[in-house]
């Protein structure tokens, strides 16, 4: 019988592969994790989700320590700062999805909820999404941006970069990203038009 942190890694791999296989990411420019009891579990830096394997997840304390030998995604601070959100998280991922990118550079956005509901269902599966201003990936800025807003919304796009999704379980940050990617892909295409 499988356990239960291998299934978590099996379908992080999963999912990230899927992501990966429809072009909702590239390259090394996505990361992701899970929580499972008093660790959380974050992809590897430099992976790539189109290769991805169940070992390429590095186990940190709640604090973000490392605890292996593998370095840990540069952006795990943007991860911890969500799981110290709320108990109810246990997955997080980030991508650089091209809606989300290119919507981040509309100007004028709602801070805390910057995606038209075109549709009723990024609402229902996710709820607000706020903007985060650009800083540097990986910096201590972009993480003290992201902290400052982090209760404003519940999910995020980090401007001009993509967006950062948690979910109570991997599969429920994959389907809230992936609605996210197509509410911007709506709202892009309507703004495209001249639409609002």
């Amino acid at each position: 019988m499988m356990d239960i942190l291998q299934e978590k890694r099996q379908t992080a791999v999963w999912a990230a592969h899927s992501l990966f296989e429809r072009g909702k990411t590239s390259g090394s420019s996505a990361n992701m994790s899970f929580r499972h009891n008093d660790r959380i579990y974050i992809s590897v830096s430099g992976s790539c989700f189109g290769k991805i394997s169940e070992n390429d997840f590095v186990p940190l304390s709640l604090d973000g320590t490392p605890l292996s030998s593998q370095k840990p995604s540069k952006e795990w601070p943007l991860h911890l700062t969500l799981y110290e959100k709320s108990p109810e998280i246990g997955a997080v991922i980030h991508t650089h999805s091209i809606h989300c990118v290119l919507w981040s550079f509309v100007p004028s956005l709602c801070e805390t909820d910057c995606i038209p509901r075109h549709t009723p269902y990024l609402q229902m599966k996710l709820g607000t999404v706020g903007i985060i201003p650009y800083e540097k990936p990986g910096s201590e800025a972009l993480f003290s941006a992201f902290r400052a807003r982090i209760n404003a919304s519940e999910g995020f796009l980090l401007k001009n970069h993509g967006p950062v999704v948690p979910g109570k379980t991997i599969m429920d940050a994959f389907y809230c990203l992936e609605e996210l990617e197509e509410s911007a892909r709506i709202a892009w295409e309507l703004y495209r038009v001249g639409l609002k």
